[in-house]
């Protein structure tokens, strides 16, 4: 797992402007983020960054690696969708590697209902582009 971990950003101590920094410069680069949310090592590409209909901070990734309460289906699988509670991300990374993803994206659009940064508003937004 280590040699997957290799990447920049990783504090002990991130504060929440960090994380958020991290994050969107993930989005906006399209690169893979580890972090551990809920107790978890996680390995994912974030998405889209937000808000709730609660107005909190939401992040849409799609997990290909590491571990999740629920398990990780196949590769590809729709079900990797991930909605994330921005603040209980911590040991945030952005990584090298390539970009993963999965179809229909639309089915958690209420995980964020206003959007902050998307990955398919970057440059090169094909989203099916690295699976």
């Amino acid at each position: 797992m280590l040699a997957l971990m290799a990447g920049t950003g990783f504090q002990t101590n991130q504060d929440p402007t960090e994380i958020h920094r991290l994050v969107r410069s993930a989005i906006a680069q399209r690169r893979p983020l580890s972090a551990i949310y809920k107790g978890y090592d996680r390995l994912m590409c974030p998405h889209r960054l937000g808000w709730n209909r609660e107005d909190e901070r939401r992040l849409l990734s799609y997990q290909y690696g590491g571990e999740s309460e629920t398990g990780l289906s196949a590769p590809g699988s729709k079900d990797n969708w991930r909605c994330m509670a921005l603040d209980q991300l911590n040991h945030v990374r952005v990584l090298e590697g390539p970009w993963h993803t999965a179809e229909n994206r639309a089915r958690p659009a209420t995980c964020i209902v206003r959007v902050e940064l998307d990955v398919d508003d970057q440059p090169e937004g094909d989203w099916q582009n690295g699976q």
